[in-house]
């Protein structure tokens, strides 16, 4: 029963059906327990091919621009037909282009119905004068979401990886033209980019089983371990993979090489001291979203990865501001928008209010 909750909470029902099918394990679960399970895979199977359907119009919509577009974490992982996608669910599809395309790009998207869904005008200016992504699309009748990046960490971020290296290093997806994936260990490395240096942790644990799933596919071949290792430093995201390669290791016993992990830990570890706190801090941020895992300090946990992820990807003199709007005037602006909302003339109220409606 708390496994089920706890499963749920974290998007993992699925994950746990697909798991016990490798390992023949359906019959030995009870059947009440086989139900929730069975449901979420029907679910997921079915979100794999709403997502699948969906991309085609994105395809279509972009593919007139003649412009490489590279798709990003788990729809790469659906259309790329990687294990990490089986009973994966995910709520918007993540792609990049070319920089100086996205304003084509949001054009023509809008064309086919893709609007963006934040009308404040700071977090227009936000997303498009700071950030790595336009502000997220919305399909005005599927209300399916999409993000257009341009690169895989905002522009004042303190790690910089070079979005033209990515482009040039990506692979080509076969039943798209003109369309691709990230290679191997660039997959990885935004993976534990997204999951690392971002605020979001309530699918954390969801996210590092797949790096976990990528590590042990892409492991497969040999040369694999030396190339991420060495590509993360090329590309500036060595401390990424540390923690990548660590809480792997130590929560799901993913088989890193100590060598390797001995390499990471030289080009990508911090301050053993920080190390001792970023311990406490992942080990609790990385547990399923559910009531059972959480201490009196999960909350103050989650307040501080937030500062921390804000930290790194904005310098002090724009973080603070930035903090001061979303913590006080974007809350004021909501609520008055809200009263003019509830103020606002409606036809029916107009019509009660006249003596001869008809």
């Amino acid at each position: 029963d708390l496994l089920i909750r706890q499963a749920r909470k974290a998007d993992l029902l699925a994950r746990l059906y697909v798991l016990a099918d490798k390992q023949n394990l359906l019959g030995d679960i009870p059947e009440t327990v086989i139900k929730h399970l069975a449901s979420a895979y029907t679910v997921a199977t079915r979100h794999a091919e709403l997502v699948k359907f969906e991309f085609g119009g994105i395809h279509q919509a972009i593919s007139q621009l003649n412009i490489p577009l590279v798709v990003l974490k788990g729809a790469a992982y659906l259309l790329a037909d990687l294990p990490a996608a089986k009973g994966r669910i995910f709520v918007d599809i993540d792609v990049m282009v070319p920089k100086d395309a996205i304003s084509r790009v949001e054009t023509a998207l809008q064309g086919k119905g893709w609007i963006s869904s934040s009308l404040d005008n700071y977090d227009q200016k936000y997303y498009r004068k700071w950030m790595h992504e336009i502000p997220p699309l919305q399909h005005t009748k599927r209300q399916t979401t999409l993000d257009v990046h341009h690169a895989i960490l905002p522009v004042t971020a303190r790690l910089k990886p070079s979005s033209e290296k990515l482009f040039q290093s990506a692979i080509a997806l076969n039943n798209f033209d003109n369309t691709f994936v990230l290679c191997r260990e660039d997959m990885v490395l935004h993976s534990a980019t997204h999951l690392f240096q971002d605020d979001e942790f309530k699918h954390g644990l969801r996210d590092l089983l797949d790096l976990d799933s990528l590590l042990r596919v892409f492991s497969s071949k040999p040369e694999f371990w030396e190339a991420l290792v060495e590509r993360a430093r090329v590309i500036d995201l060595s401390r990424p993979l540390f923690y990548a390669l660590r809480y792997c290791h130590k929560i799901l016993s993913t088989p890193v090489p100590q060598n390797i992990m001995a390499v990471a830990e030289e080009y990508g570890s911090p301050p053993a001291y920080l190390l001792r706190l970023m311990d406490k801090l992942f080990y609790r941020a990385l547990q399923p979203d559910h009531g059972s895992c959480h201490d009196r300090y999960t909350g103050f946990v989650k307040l501080v990865l937030y500062i921390r992820s804000h930290w790194l990807r904005m310098p002090l003199h724009l973080l603070i501001p930035h903090l001061f709007h979303k913590a006080v005037i974007s809350p004021l602006n909501a609520r008055k928008a809200q009263k003019q909302a509830a103020n606002r003339p409606t036809i029916e109220r107009i019509l009660a209010e006249r003596k001869d409606p008809g």
